[in-house]
């Protein structure tokens, strides 16, 4: 593959670097992951993230995989166990099933990179021109440079608005329990320069009583047909305090997150993780060792709590989208 470079992914033409979003914000470690069995426990661990970047990587893995002679009978096994890394994220089936069917694999994994950085600069295109001066935005999760391979989606929208000149406030969620916000989104929204509070997830309410937040941006993972959507979970709870409040809520994606073979949230599998996280976070633990909890890592918001989609190629109403505008933008 030709040298390429992102915040949290580098190849450097024999070997791909992935940033470990696991030591962040205190540590940038590059980690190999260049052989697919590599790429899918760095996948599965969270050390590379965010829907996006989860389908570049695992593309740019298979190709570095070719490069170094792997033969059909191995390439085709390796993507298939990609495919199945996580079952929520729909981009990283979408770029299996395009690597799956390429003439020339490493082509198309540069091609897939590319088009993500393209994707990116779209979706903050049309974001950011929904963005007022003076505004105060919430925002849920990491959905920036270290989830894509571009400037990001629901960050990279507020990236330009800040670009802009638009005097905004970002509020991030904490986005318990593995601490995204908390540890990726800060980490970038102090980079970037761009005025923002940390909270913990339970603060938003009140942020939105008192008229702090006039908007909310969020990323998603997987966008059915009829515009239900699954993102890290907390942000269905997001979105009912958006709507109490009258507050616009906004989810932001490539078109490659949406599913159309997907009718609605009811058929989006929800990923499960390990309880282990509920109670601790790397060597701390703040719960009974053993203490029974639930971890599912995404939920689902229905249309009918979304303001409007913004997507790479336009921004679509609650309205639209539950009319079947996505099957529409096919192709």
């Amino acid at each position: 593959m030709n040298p390429f470079e992102s915040l949290g992914l580098r190849h450097d033409g024999r070997t791909l670097w992935v940033l470990d979003q696991t030591q962040l914000p205190d540590a940038e470690l590059w980690l190999d992951g260049s052989e697919p069995d590599a790429m899918i426990a760095l996948i599965q661990r969270l050390a590379v993230r965010g829907a996006p970047l989860i389908g570049v990587a695992a593309a740019a893995s298979l190709a570095t995989f070719v490069q170094r002679g792997a033969s059909a009978t191995a390439y085709a096994s390796a993507c298939a166990a990609l495919r199945a890394a996580r079952p929520t994220a729909v981009n990283l089936m979408w770029a299996m099933d395009r690597m799956k069917a390429a003439a020339d694999p490493e082509a198309e994994a540069q091609a897939i990179f590319e088009e993500d950085v393209r994707l990116c600069e779209g979706m903050a295109v049309h974001g950011s021109a929904l963005i007022q001066d003076g505004e105060g935005i919430l925002t849920h999760c990491n959905t920036g440079g270290l989830a894509t391979a571009g400037i990001g989606t629901a960050l990279g929208v507020l990236r330009r608005a800040h670009e802009q000149g638009k005097r905004i406030h970002v509020y991030a969620d904490e986005t318990r329990p593995l601490l995204q916000g908390g540890r990726l989104t800060a980490w970038e929204l102090m980079k970037l320069g761009i005025p923002a509070t940390l909270i913990t997830d339970s603060m938003a309410a009140l942020l939105m009583r008192d008229g702090k937040v006039q908007r909310v941006l969020v990323g998603s993972d997987r966008v059915a047909a009829n515009g239900d959507f699954a993102n890290k979970v907390g942000t269905y709870g997001v979105a009912v305090l958006a709507r109490f409040h009258g507050v616009p809520f906004h989810p932001v994606a490539p078109f490659s997150t949406v599913d159309l073979a997907c009718p609605n949230g009811a058929a989006i599998p929800i990923e499960e993780r390990d309880p282990a996280e509920v109670r601790g976070y790397g060597s701390l633990r703040w719960a009974p060792e053993g203490m029974p909890a639930w971890n599912p890592s995404f939920d689902v918001t229905p249309v009918d709590l979304v303001t409007s989609l913004v997507l790479d190629r336009g921004v679509y109403s609650a309205e639209k989208l539950r009319s079947g505008v996505l099957a529409s933008l096919l192709g």
